[in-house]
């Protein structure tokens, strides 16, 4: 009785704000195109935004709810699947959304016209077609002469990023911190003083990034370049011998995307917005805010290569699974950003023969490096299939099996089971893989399987996979 009464009220009150959000958009309507004061205007938008962060915080309400109701349950894990499900298809959208605008102004930038036929006001323009249309774009050297009421701000693709990341790091690693985030044979440490620590280190990166870029070093961009890279090694290096593998390759992306949700928030848009008043009151513009805010938009374009690739890299144990992961991870950051800084350059009509090819270099070393070494070393006996399933039964079926028993997985992770000799036969090149060659499975070895086991698996593979 007492949860449906809590369910009532925290929908009433949802239904209620979204009502008052579509009665504000309703007043917008009614006014567009009237004369309204700057004032009244800035009092609809912070209306507007404390009717948004309502909504958000009844939701975030309403979830707490429903996991405290569920907790303990076999409905856990399902409210934590789905929940990984929503917020990471939410963060890729967003993500989407905000990388496909960087490049896209960064290309803008990079190509624009400034010598032929352009205007004295304008720092120059582009003609292009798509979609089948043409499109003709101007940048202005500052500002124009009279500010547009409908000026479109590209900043909430950035903050729902960032934030809808940030909640996917609770879902899948905070949440399960003791599964996901702690691997006591990295560094024993407890759940809450590694979620602390993860945090913390955000807050560090951007005061140290922040720093970096007020010193005289932001002008020198090969200088700069070169420091900011050892910085963020540093971070690798550091996230690789506290956190698990995997954690702390996502913490290392999570925290470049800190940098650069924080260069939104804290630079680039107000920078725009006192431009904008400026403008707009006729009071001198200060040029610096413009080109700092395109300093930082450059960085958040660099940024991008090595965060995708950290979004993606749970999927390849060869990458976080190596010996020396710190060192992967920051060859593949500097590697994808040079093939970054090779498309900047050529978009500009400037090209460069070795940007591109160093680049190249450096991701197939990082690739040459993570080969396995090649095991020939003898087994003393022929491995039968029951020793190998016995193995398997007591360190992998608990999660994938059509029917987990994990108390985090509630579903084969990857739609990989094992409930037959023929599941784990054809499945013996993955096996050898994850288990045997980078021991990324289990997962922190959360079943404790042990190396004269990870050896037998190697031996009945080698001698022909035999079933029988």
């Amino acid at each position: 009785m007492l949860t449906a009464l809590i369910y009532g009220i925290l929908g009433f009150i949802l239904l209620m704000l979204i009502i008052m959000t579509y009665q504000f958009h309703a007043i917008k309507k009614n006014k567009a195109g009237t004369d309204i004061s700057e004032e009244h205007t800035e009092r609809i938008l912070l209306s507007q935004g404390f009717i948004y962060t309502s909504i958000v915080l009844v939701v975030v309400l309403l979830l707490a709810f429903t996991w405290y109701t569920v907790k303990g349950t076999p409905r856990e894990g399902h409210l934590m699947e789905w929940l990984n499900i929503v917020v990471r298809l939410m963060h890729i959208t967003f993500g989407i959304a905000w990388i496909g605008a960087s490049f896209y102004f960064v290309f803008l930038e990079n190509a624009l016209n400034r010598t032929d036929n352009v205007r004295d006001e304008l720092a120059g323009n582009l003609w292009a077609v798509h979609g089948g249309g043409f499109y003709y774009l101007e940048k202005y050297k500052v500002a124009p002469k009279i500010i547009p009421k409908d000026l479109h701000w590209f900043k909430y693709e950035a903050y729902f990023t960032w934030l809808s990341g940030f909640s996917l790091l609770f879902v899948v690693y905070y949440f399960n911190a003791k599964a996901m985030l702690v691997d006591n044979n990295v560094f024993p440490i407890g759940s809450a003083a590694a979620i602390s620590i993860g945090i913390g280190s955000f807050v560090i990166a951007w005061f140290l990034y922040d720093l970096l870029c007020k010193t005289p070093l932001v002008k020198k961009n090969a200088w700069f370049g070169v420091v900011g890279f050892l910085i963020a090694t540093a971070f690798a290096f550091f996230y690789s011998h506290v956190f698990s593998a995997r954690a702390a390759y996502i913490h290392f992306g999570a925290m470049i995307g800190t940098l650069m949700a924080a260069n939104v928030f804290f630079i680039i848009i107000p920078s725009q917005k006192a431009m904008v008043k400026a403008a707009k009151l006729g009071m001198p513009l200060n040029p610096q805010l413009g080109k700092n805010a395109l300093t930082r938009s450059l960085h958040n374009n660099y940024f991008t290569l090595p965060v995708l690739f950290v979004m993606i890299s749970n999927h390849f144990p060869t990458t976080f699974g190596s010996r020396y992961p710190w060192a992967i991870l920051a060859a593949i950051s500097v590697g994808t950003a040079g093939v970054k800084h090779y498309l900047n350059l050529r978009e500009k009509g400037r090209y460069n023969i070795w940007v591109l090819p160093v680049s190249i270099l450096v991701l197939l070393a990082a690739a040459f490096i993570t080969a396995p070494p090649i095991d020939n070393s003898a087994c003393n006996k022929t491995v039968s299939f029951t020793e190998v399933n016995a193995i398997i039964n007591n360190r992998c079926i608990t999660c994938h099996s059509s029917k987990p028993t994990d108390n985090v997985y509630m579903a084969p992770p990857n739609g990989v089971v094992y409930d037959t000799p023929g599941d784990i036969a054809k499945l013996k090149d993955k096996i050898m893989q994850r288990v045997v060659i980078t021991k990324t499975m289990p997962p922190n070895n959360k079943t404790g399987i042990t190396p004269e086991e990870r050896d037998l698996i190697r031996c009945w593979i080698n001698q022909g996979t035999v079933v029988k």
